[in-house]
């Protein structure tokens, strides 16, 4: 039923670029931390970078669990279902990093998603992943779901905030520079988004 890849290619990077939403998986070290499940989409804000790497656009929310998890211990779990076609569900275990706006390897790294203006969504970080496990399993319970369009939501919302009007919001969130259990997120304040090259 299931099986292992030791690289992420062929018609298993193709089934991954397809779908429409995968979700995240992270926790703290603590045995009594908080699990983090987040799921994510937006077309356009997931690259598959090689064969071991993937990487994400982590826009503007009211949370920062993910890049606290990642900080703290980088273990992350991404996982795509088939909502459509053949059943199938792909894990990609992994360590992952969160690259802020201020890394040389920034404007390197957004090359890999030119469907996405970032300065709509307020893009915080781009998150990258190493594989180190990779997985498929049956999916045969996952039910039929269409997809109909991206929500625009998000980009309303974040669309009319400046970078220093995002770093305001950001500091009146609770969770965003801590996380729920008080590990360093998203340093503020929050650098300039660089100019796109």
């Amino acid at each position: 039923m299931g099986k292992t890849y030791a690289r992420i290619d062929g018609r298993l990077r193709k089934f991954i670029e397809a779908q429409h939403i995968f979700f995240t998986a992270t926790a703290p070290l603590s045995g009594d931390g908080t699990v983090n499940l987040s799921p994510k989409g937006l077309t356009g804000s997931f690259a598959v970078i090689d064969e071991q790497t993937v990487a994400y656009l982590d826009m503007a929310g009211s949370n920062a669990e993910t890049i606290a998890h990642l900080r703290e211990n980088g273990r992350i779990t991404l996982m795509w279902c088939a909502f459509d076609g053949p059943p199938n569900i792909v894990r990609v275990h992994g360590h992952g990093e969160p690259v802020f706006r201020d890394d040389p390897r920034w404007s390197g790294l957004l090359q890999h998603f030119p469907g996405i203006d970032p300065v709509p969504h307020g893009l915080r970080a781009i998150i990258v992943v190493t594989a180190d496990l990779v997985r498929d399993t049956c999916g045969y319970a996952i039910p039929f779901m269409t997809y109909d369009e991206d929500r625009t939501l998000h980009k309303s919302r974040f669309e009319r905030e400046t970078d220093e009007s995002l770093d305001a919001y950001f500091h009146t969130r609770d969770h965003i520079e801590h996380s729920l259990d008080g590990l360093p997120a998203l340093p503020l304040p929050l650098p300039p988004l660089p100019a796109r090259s």
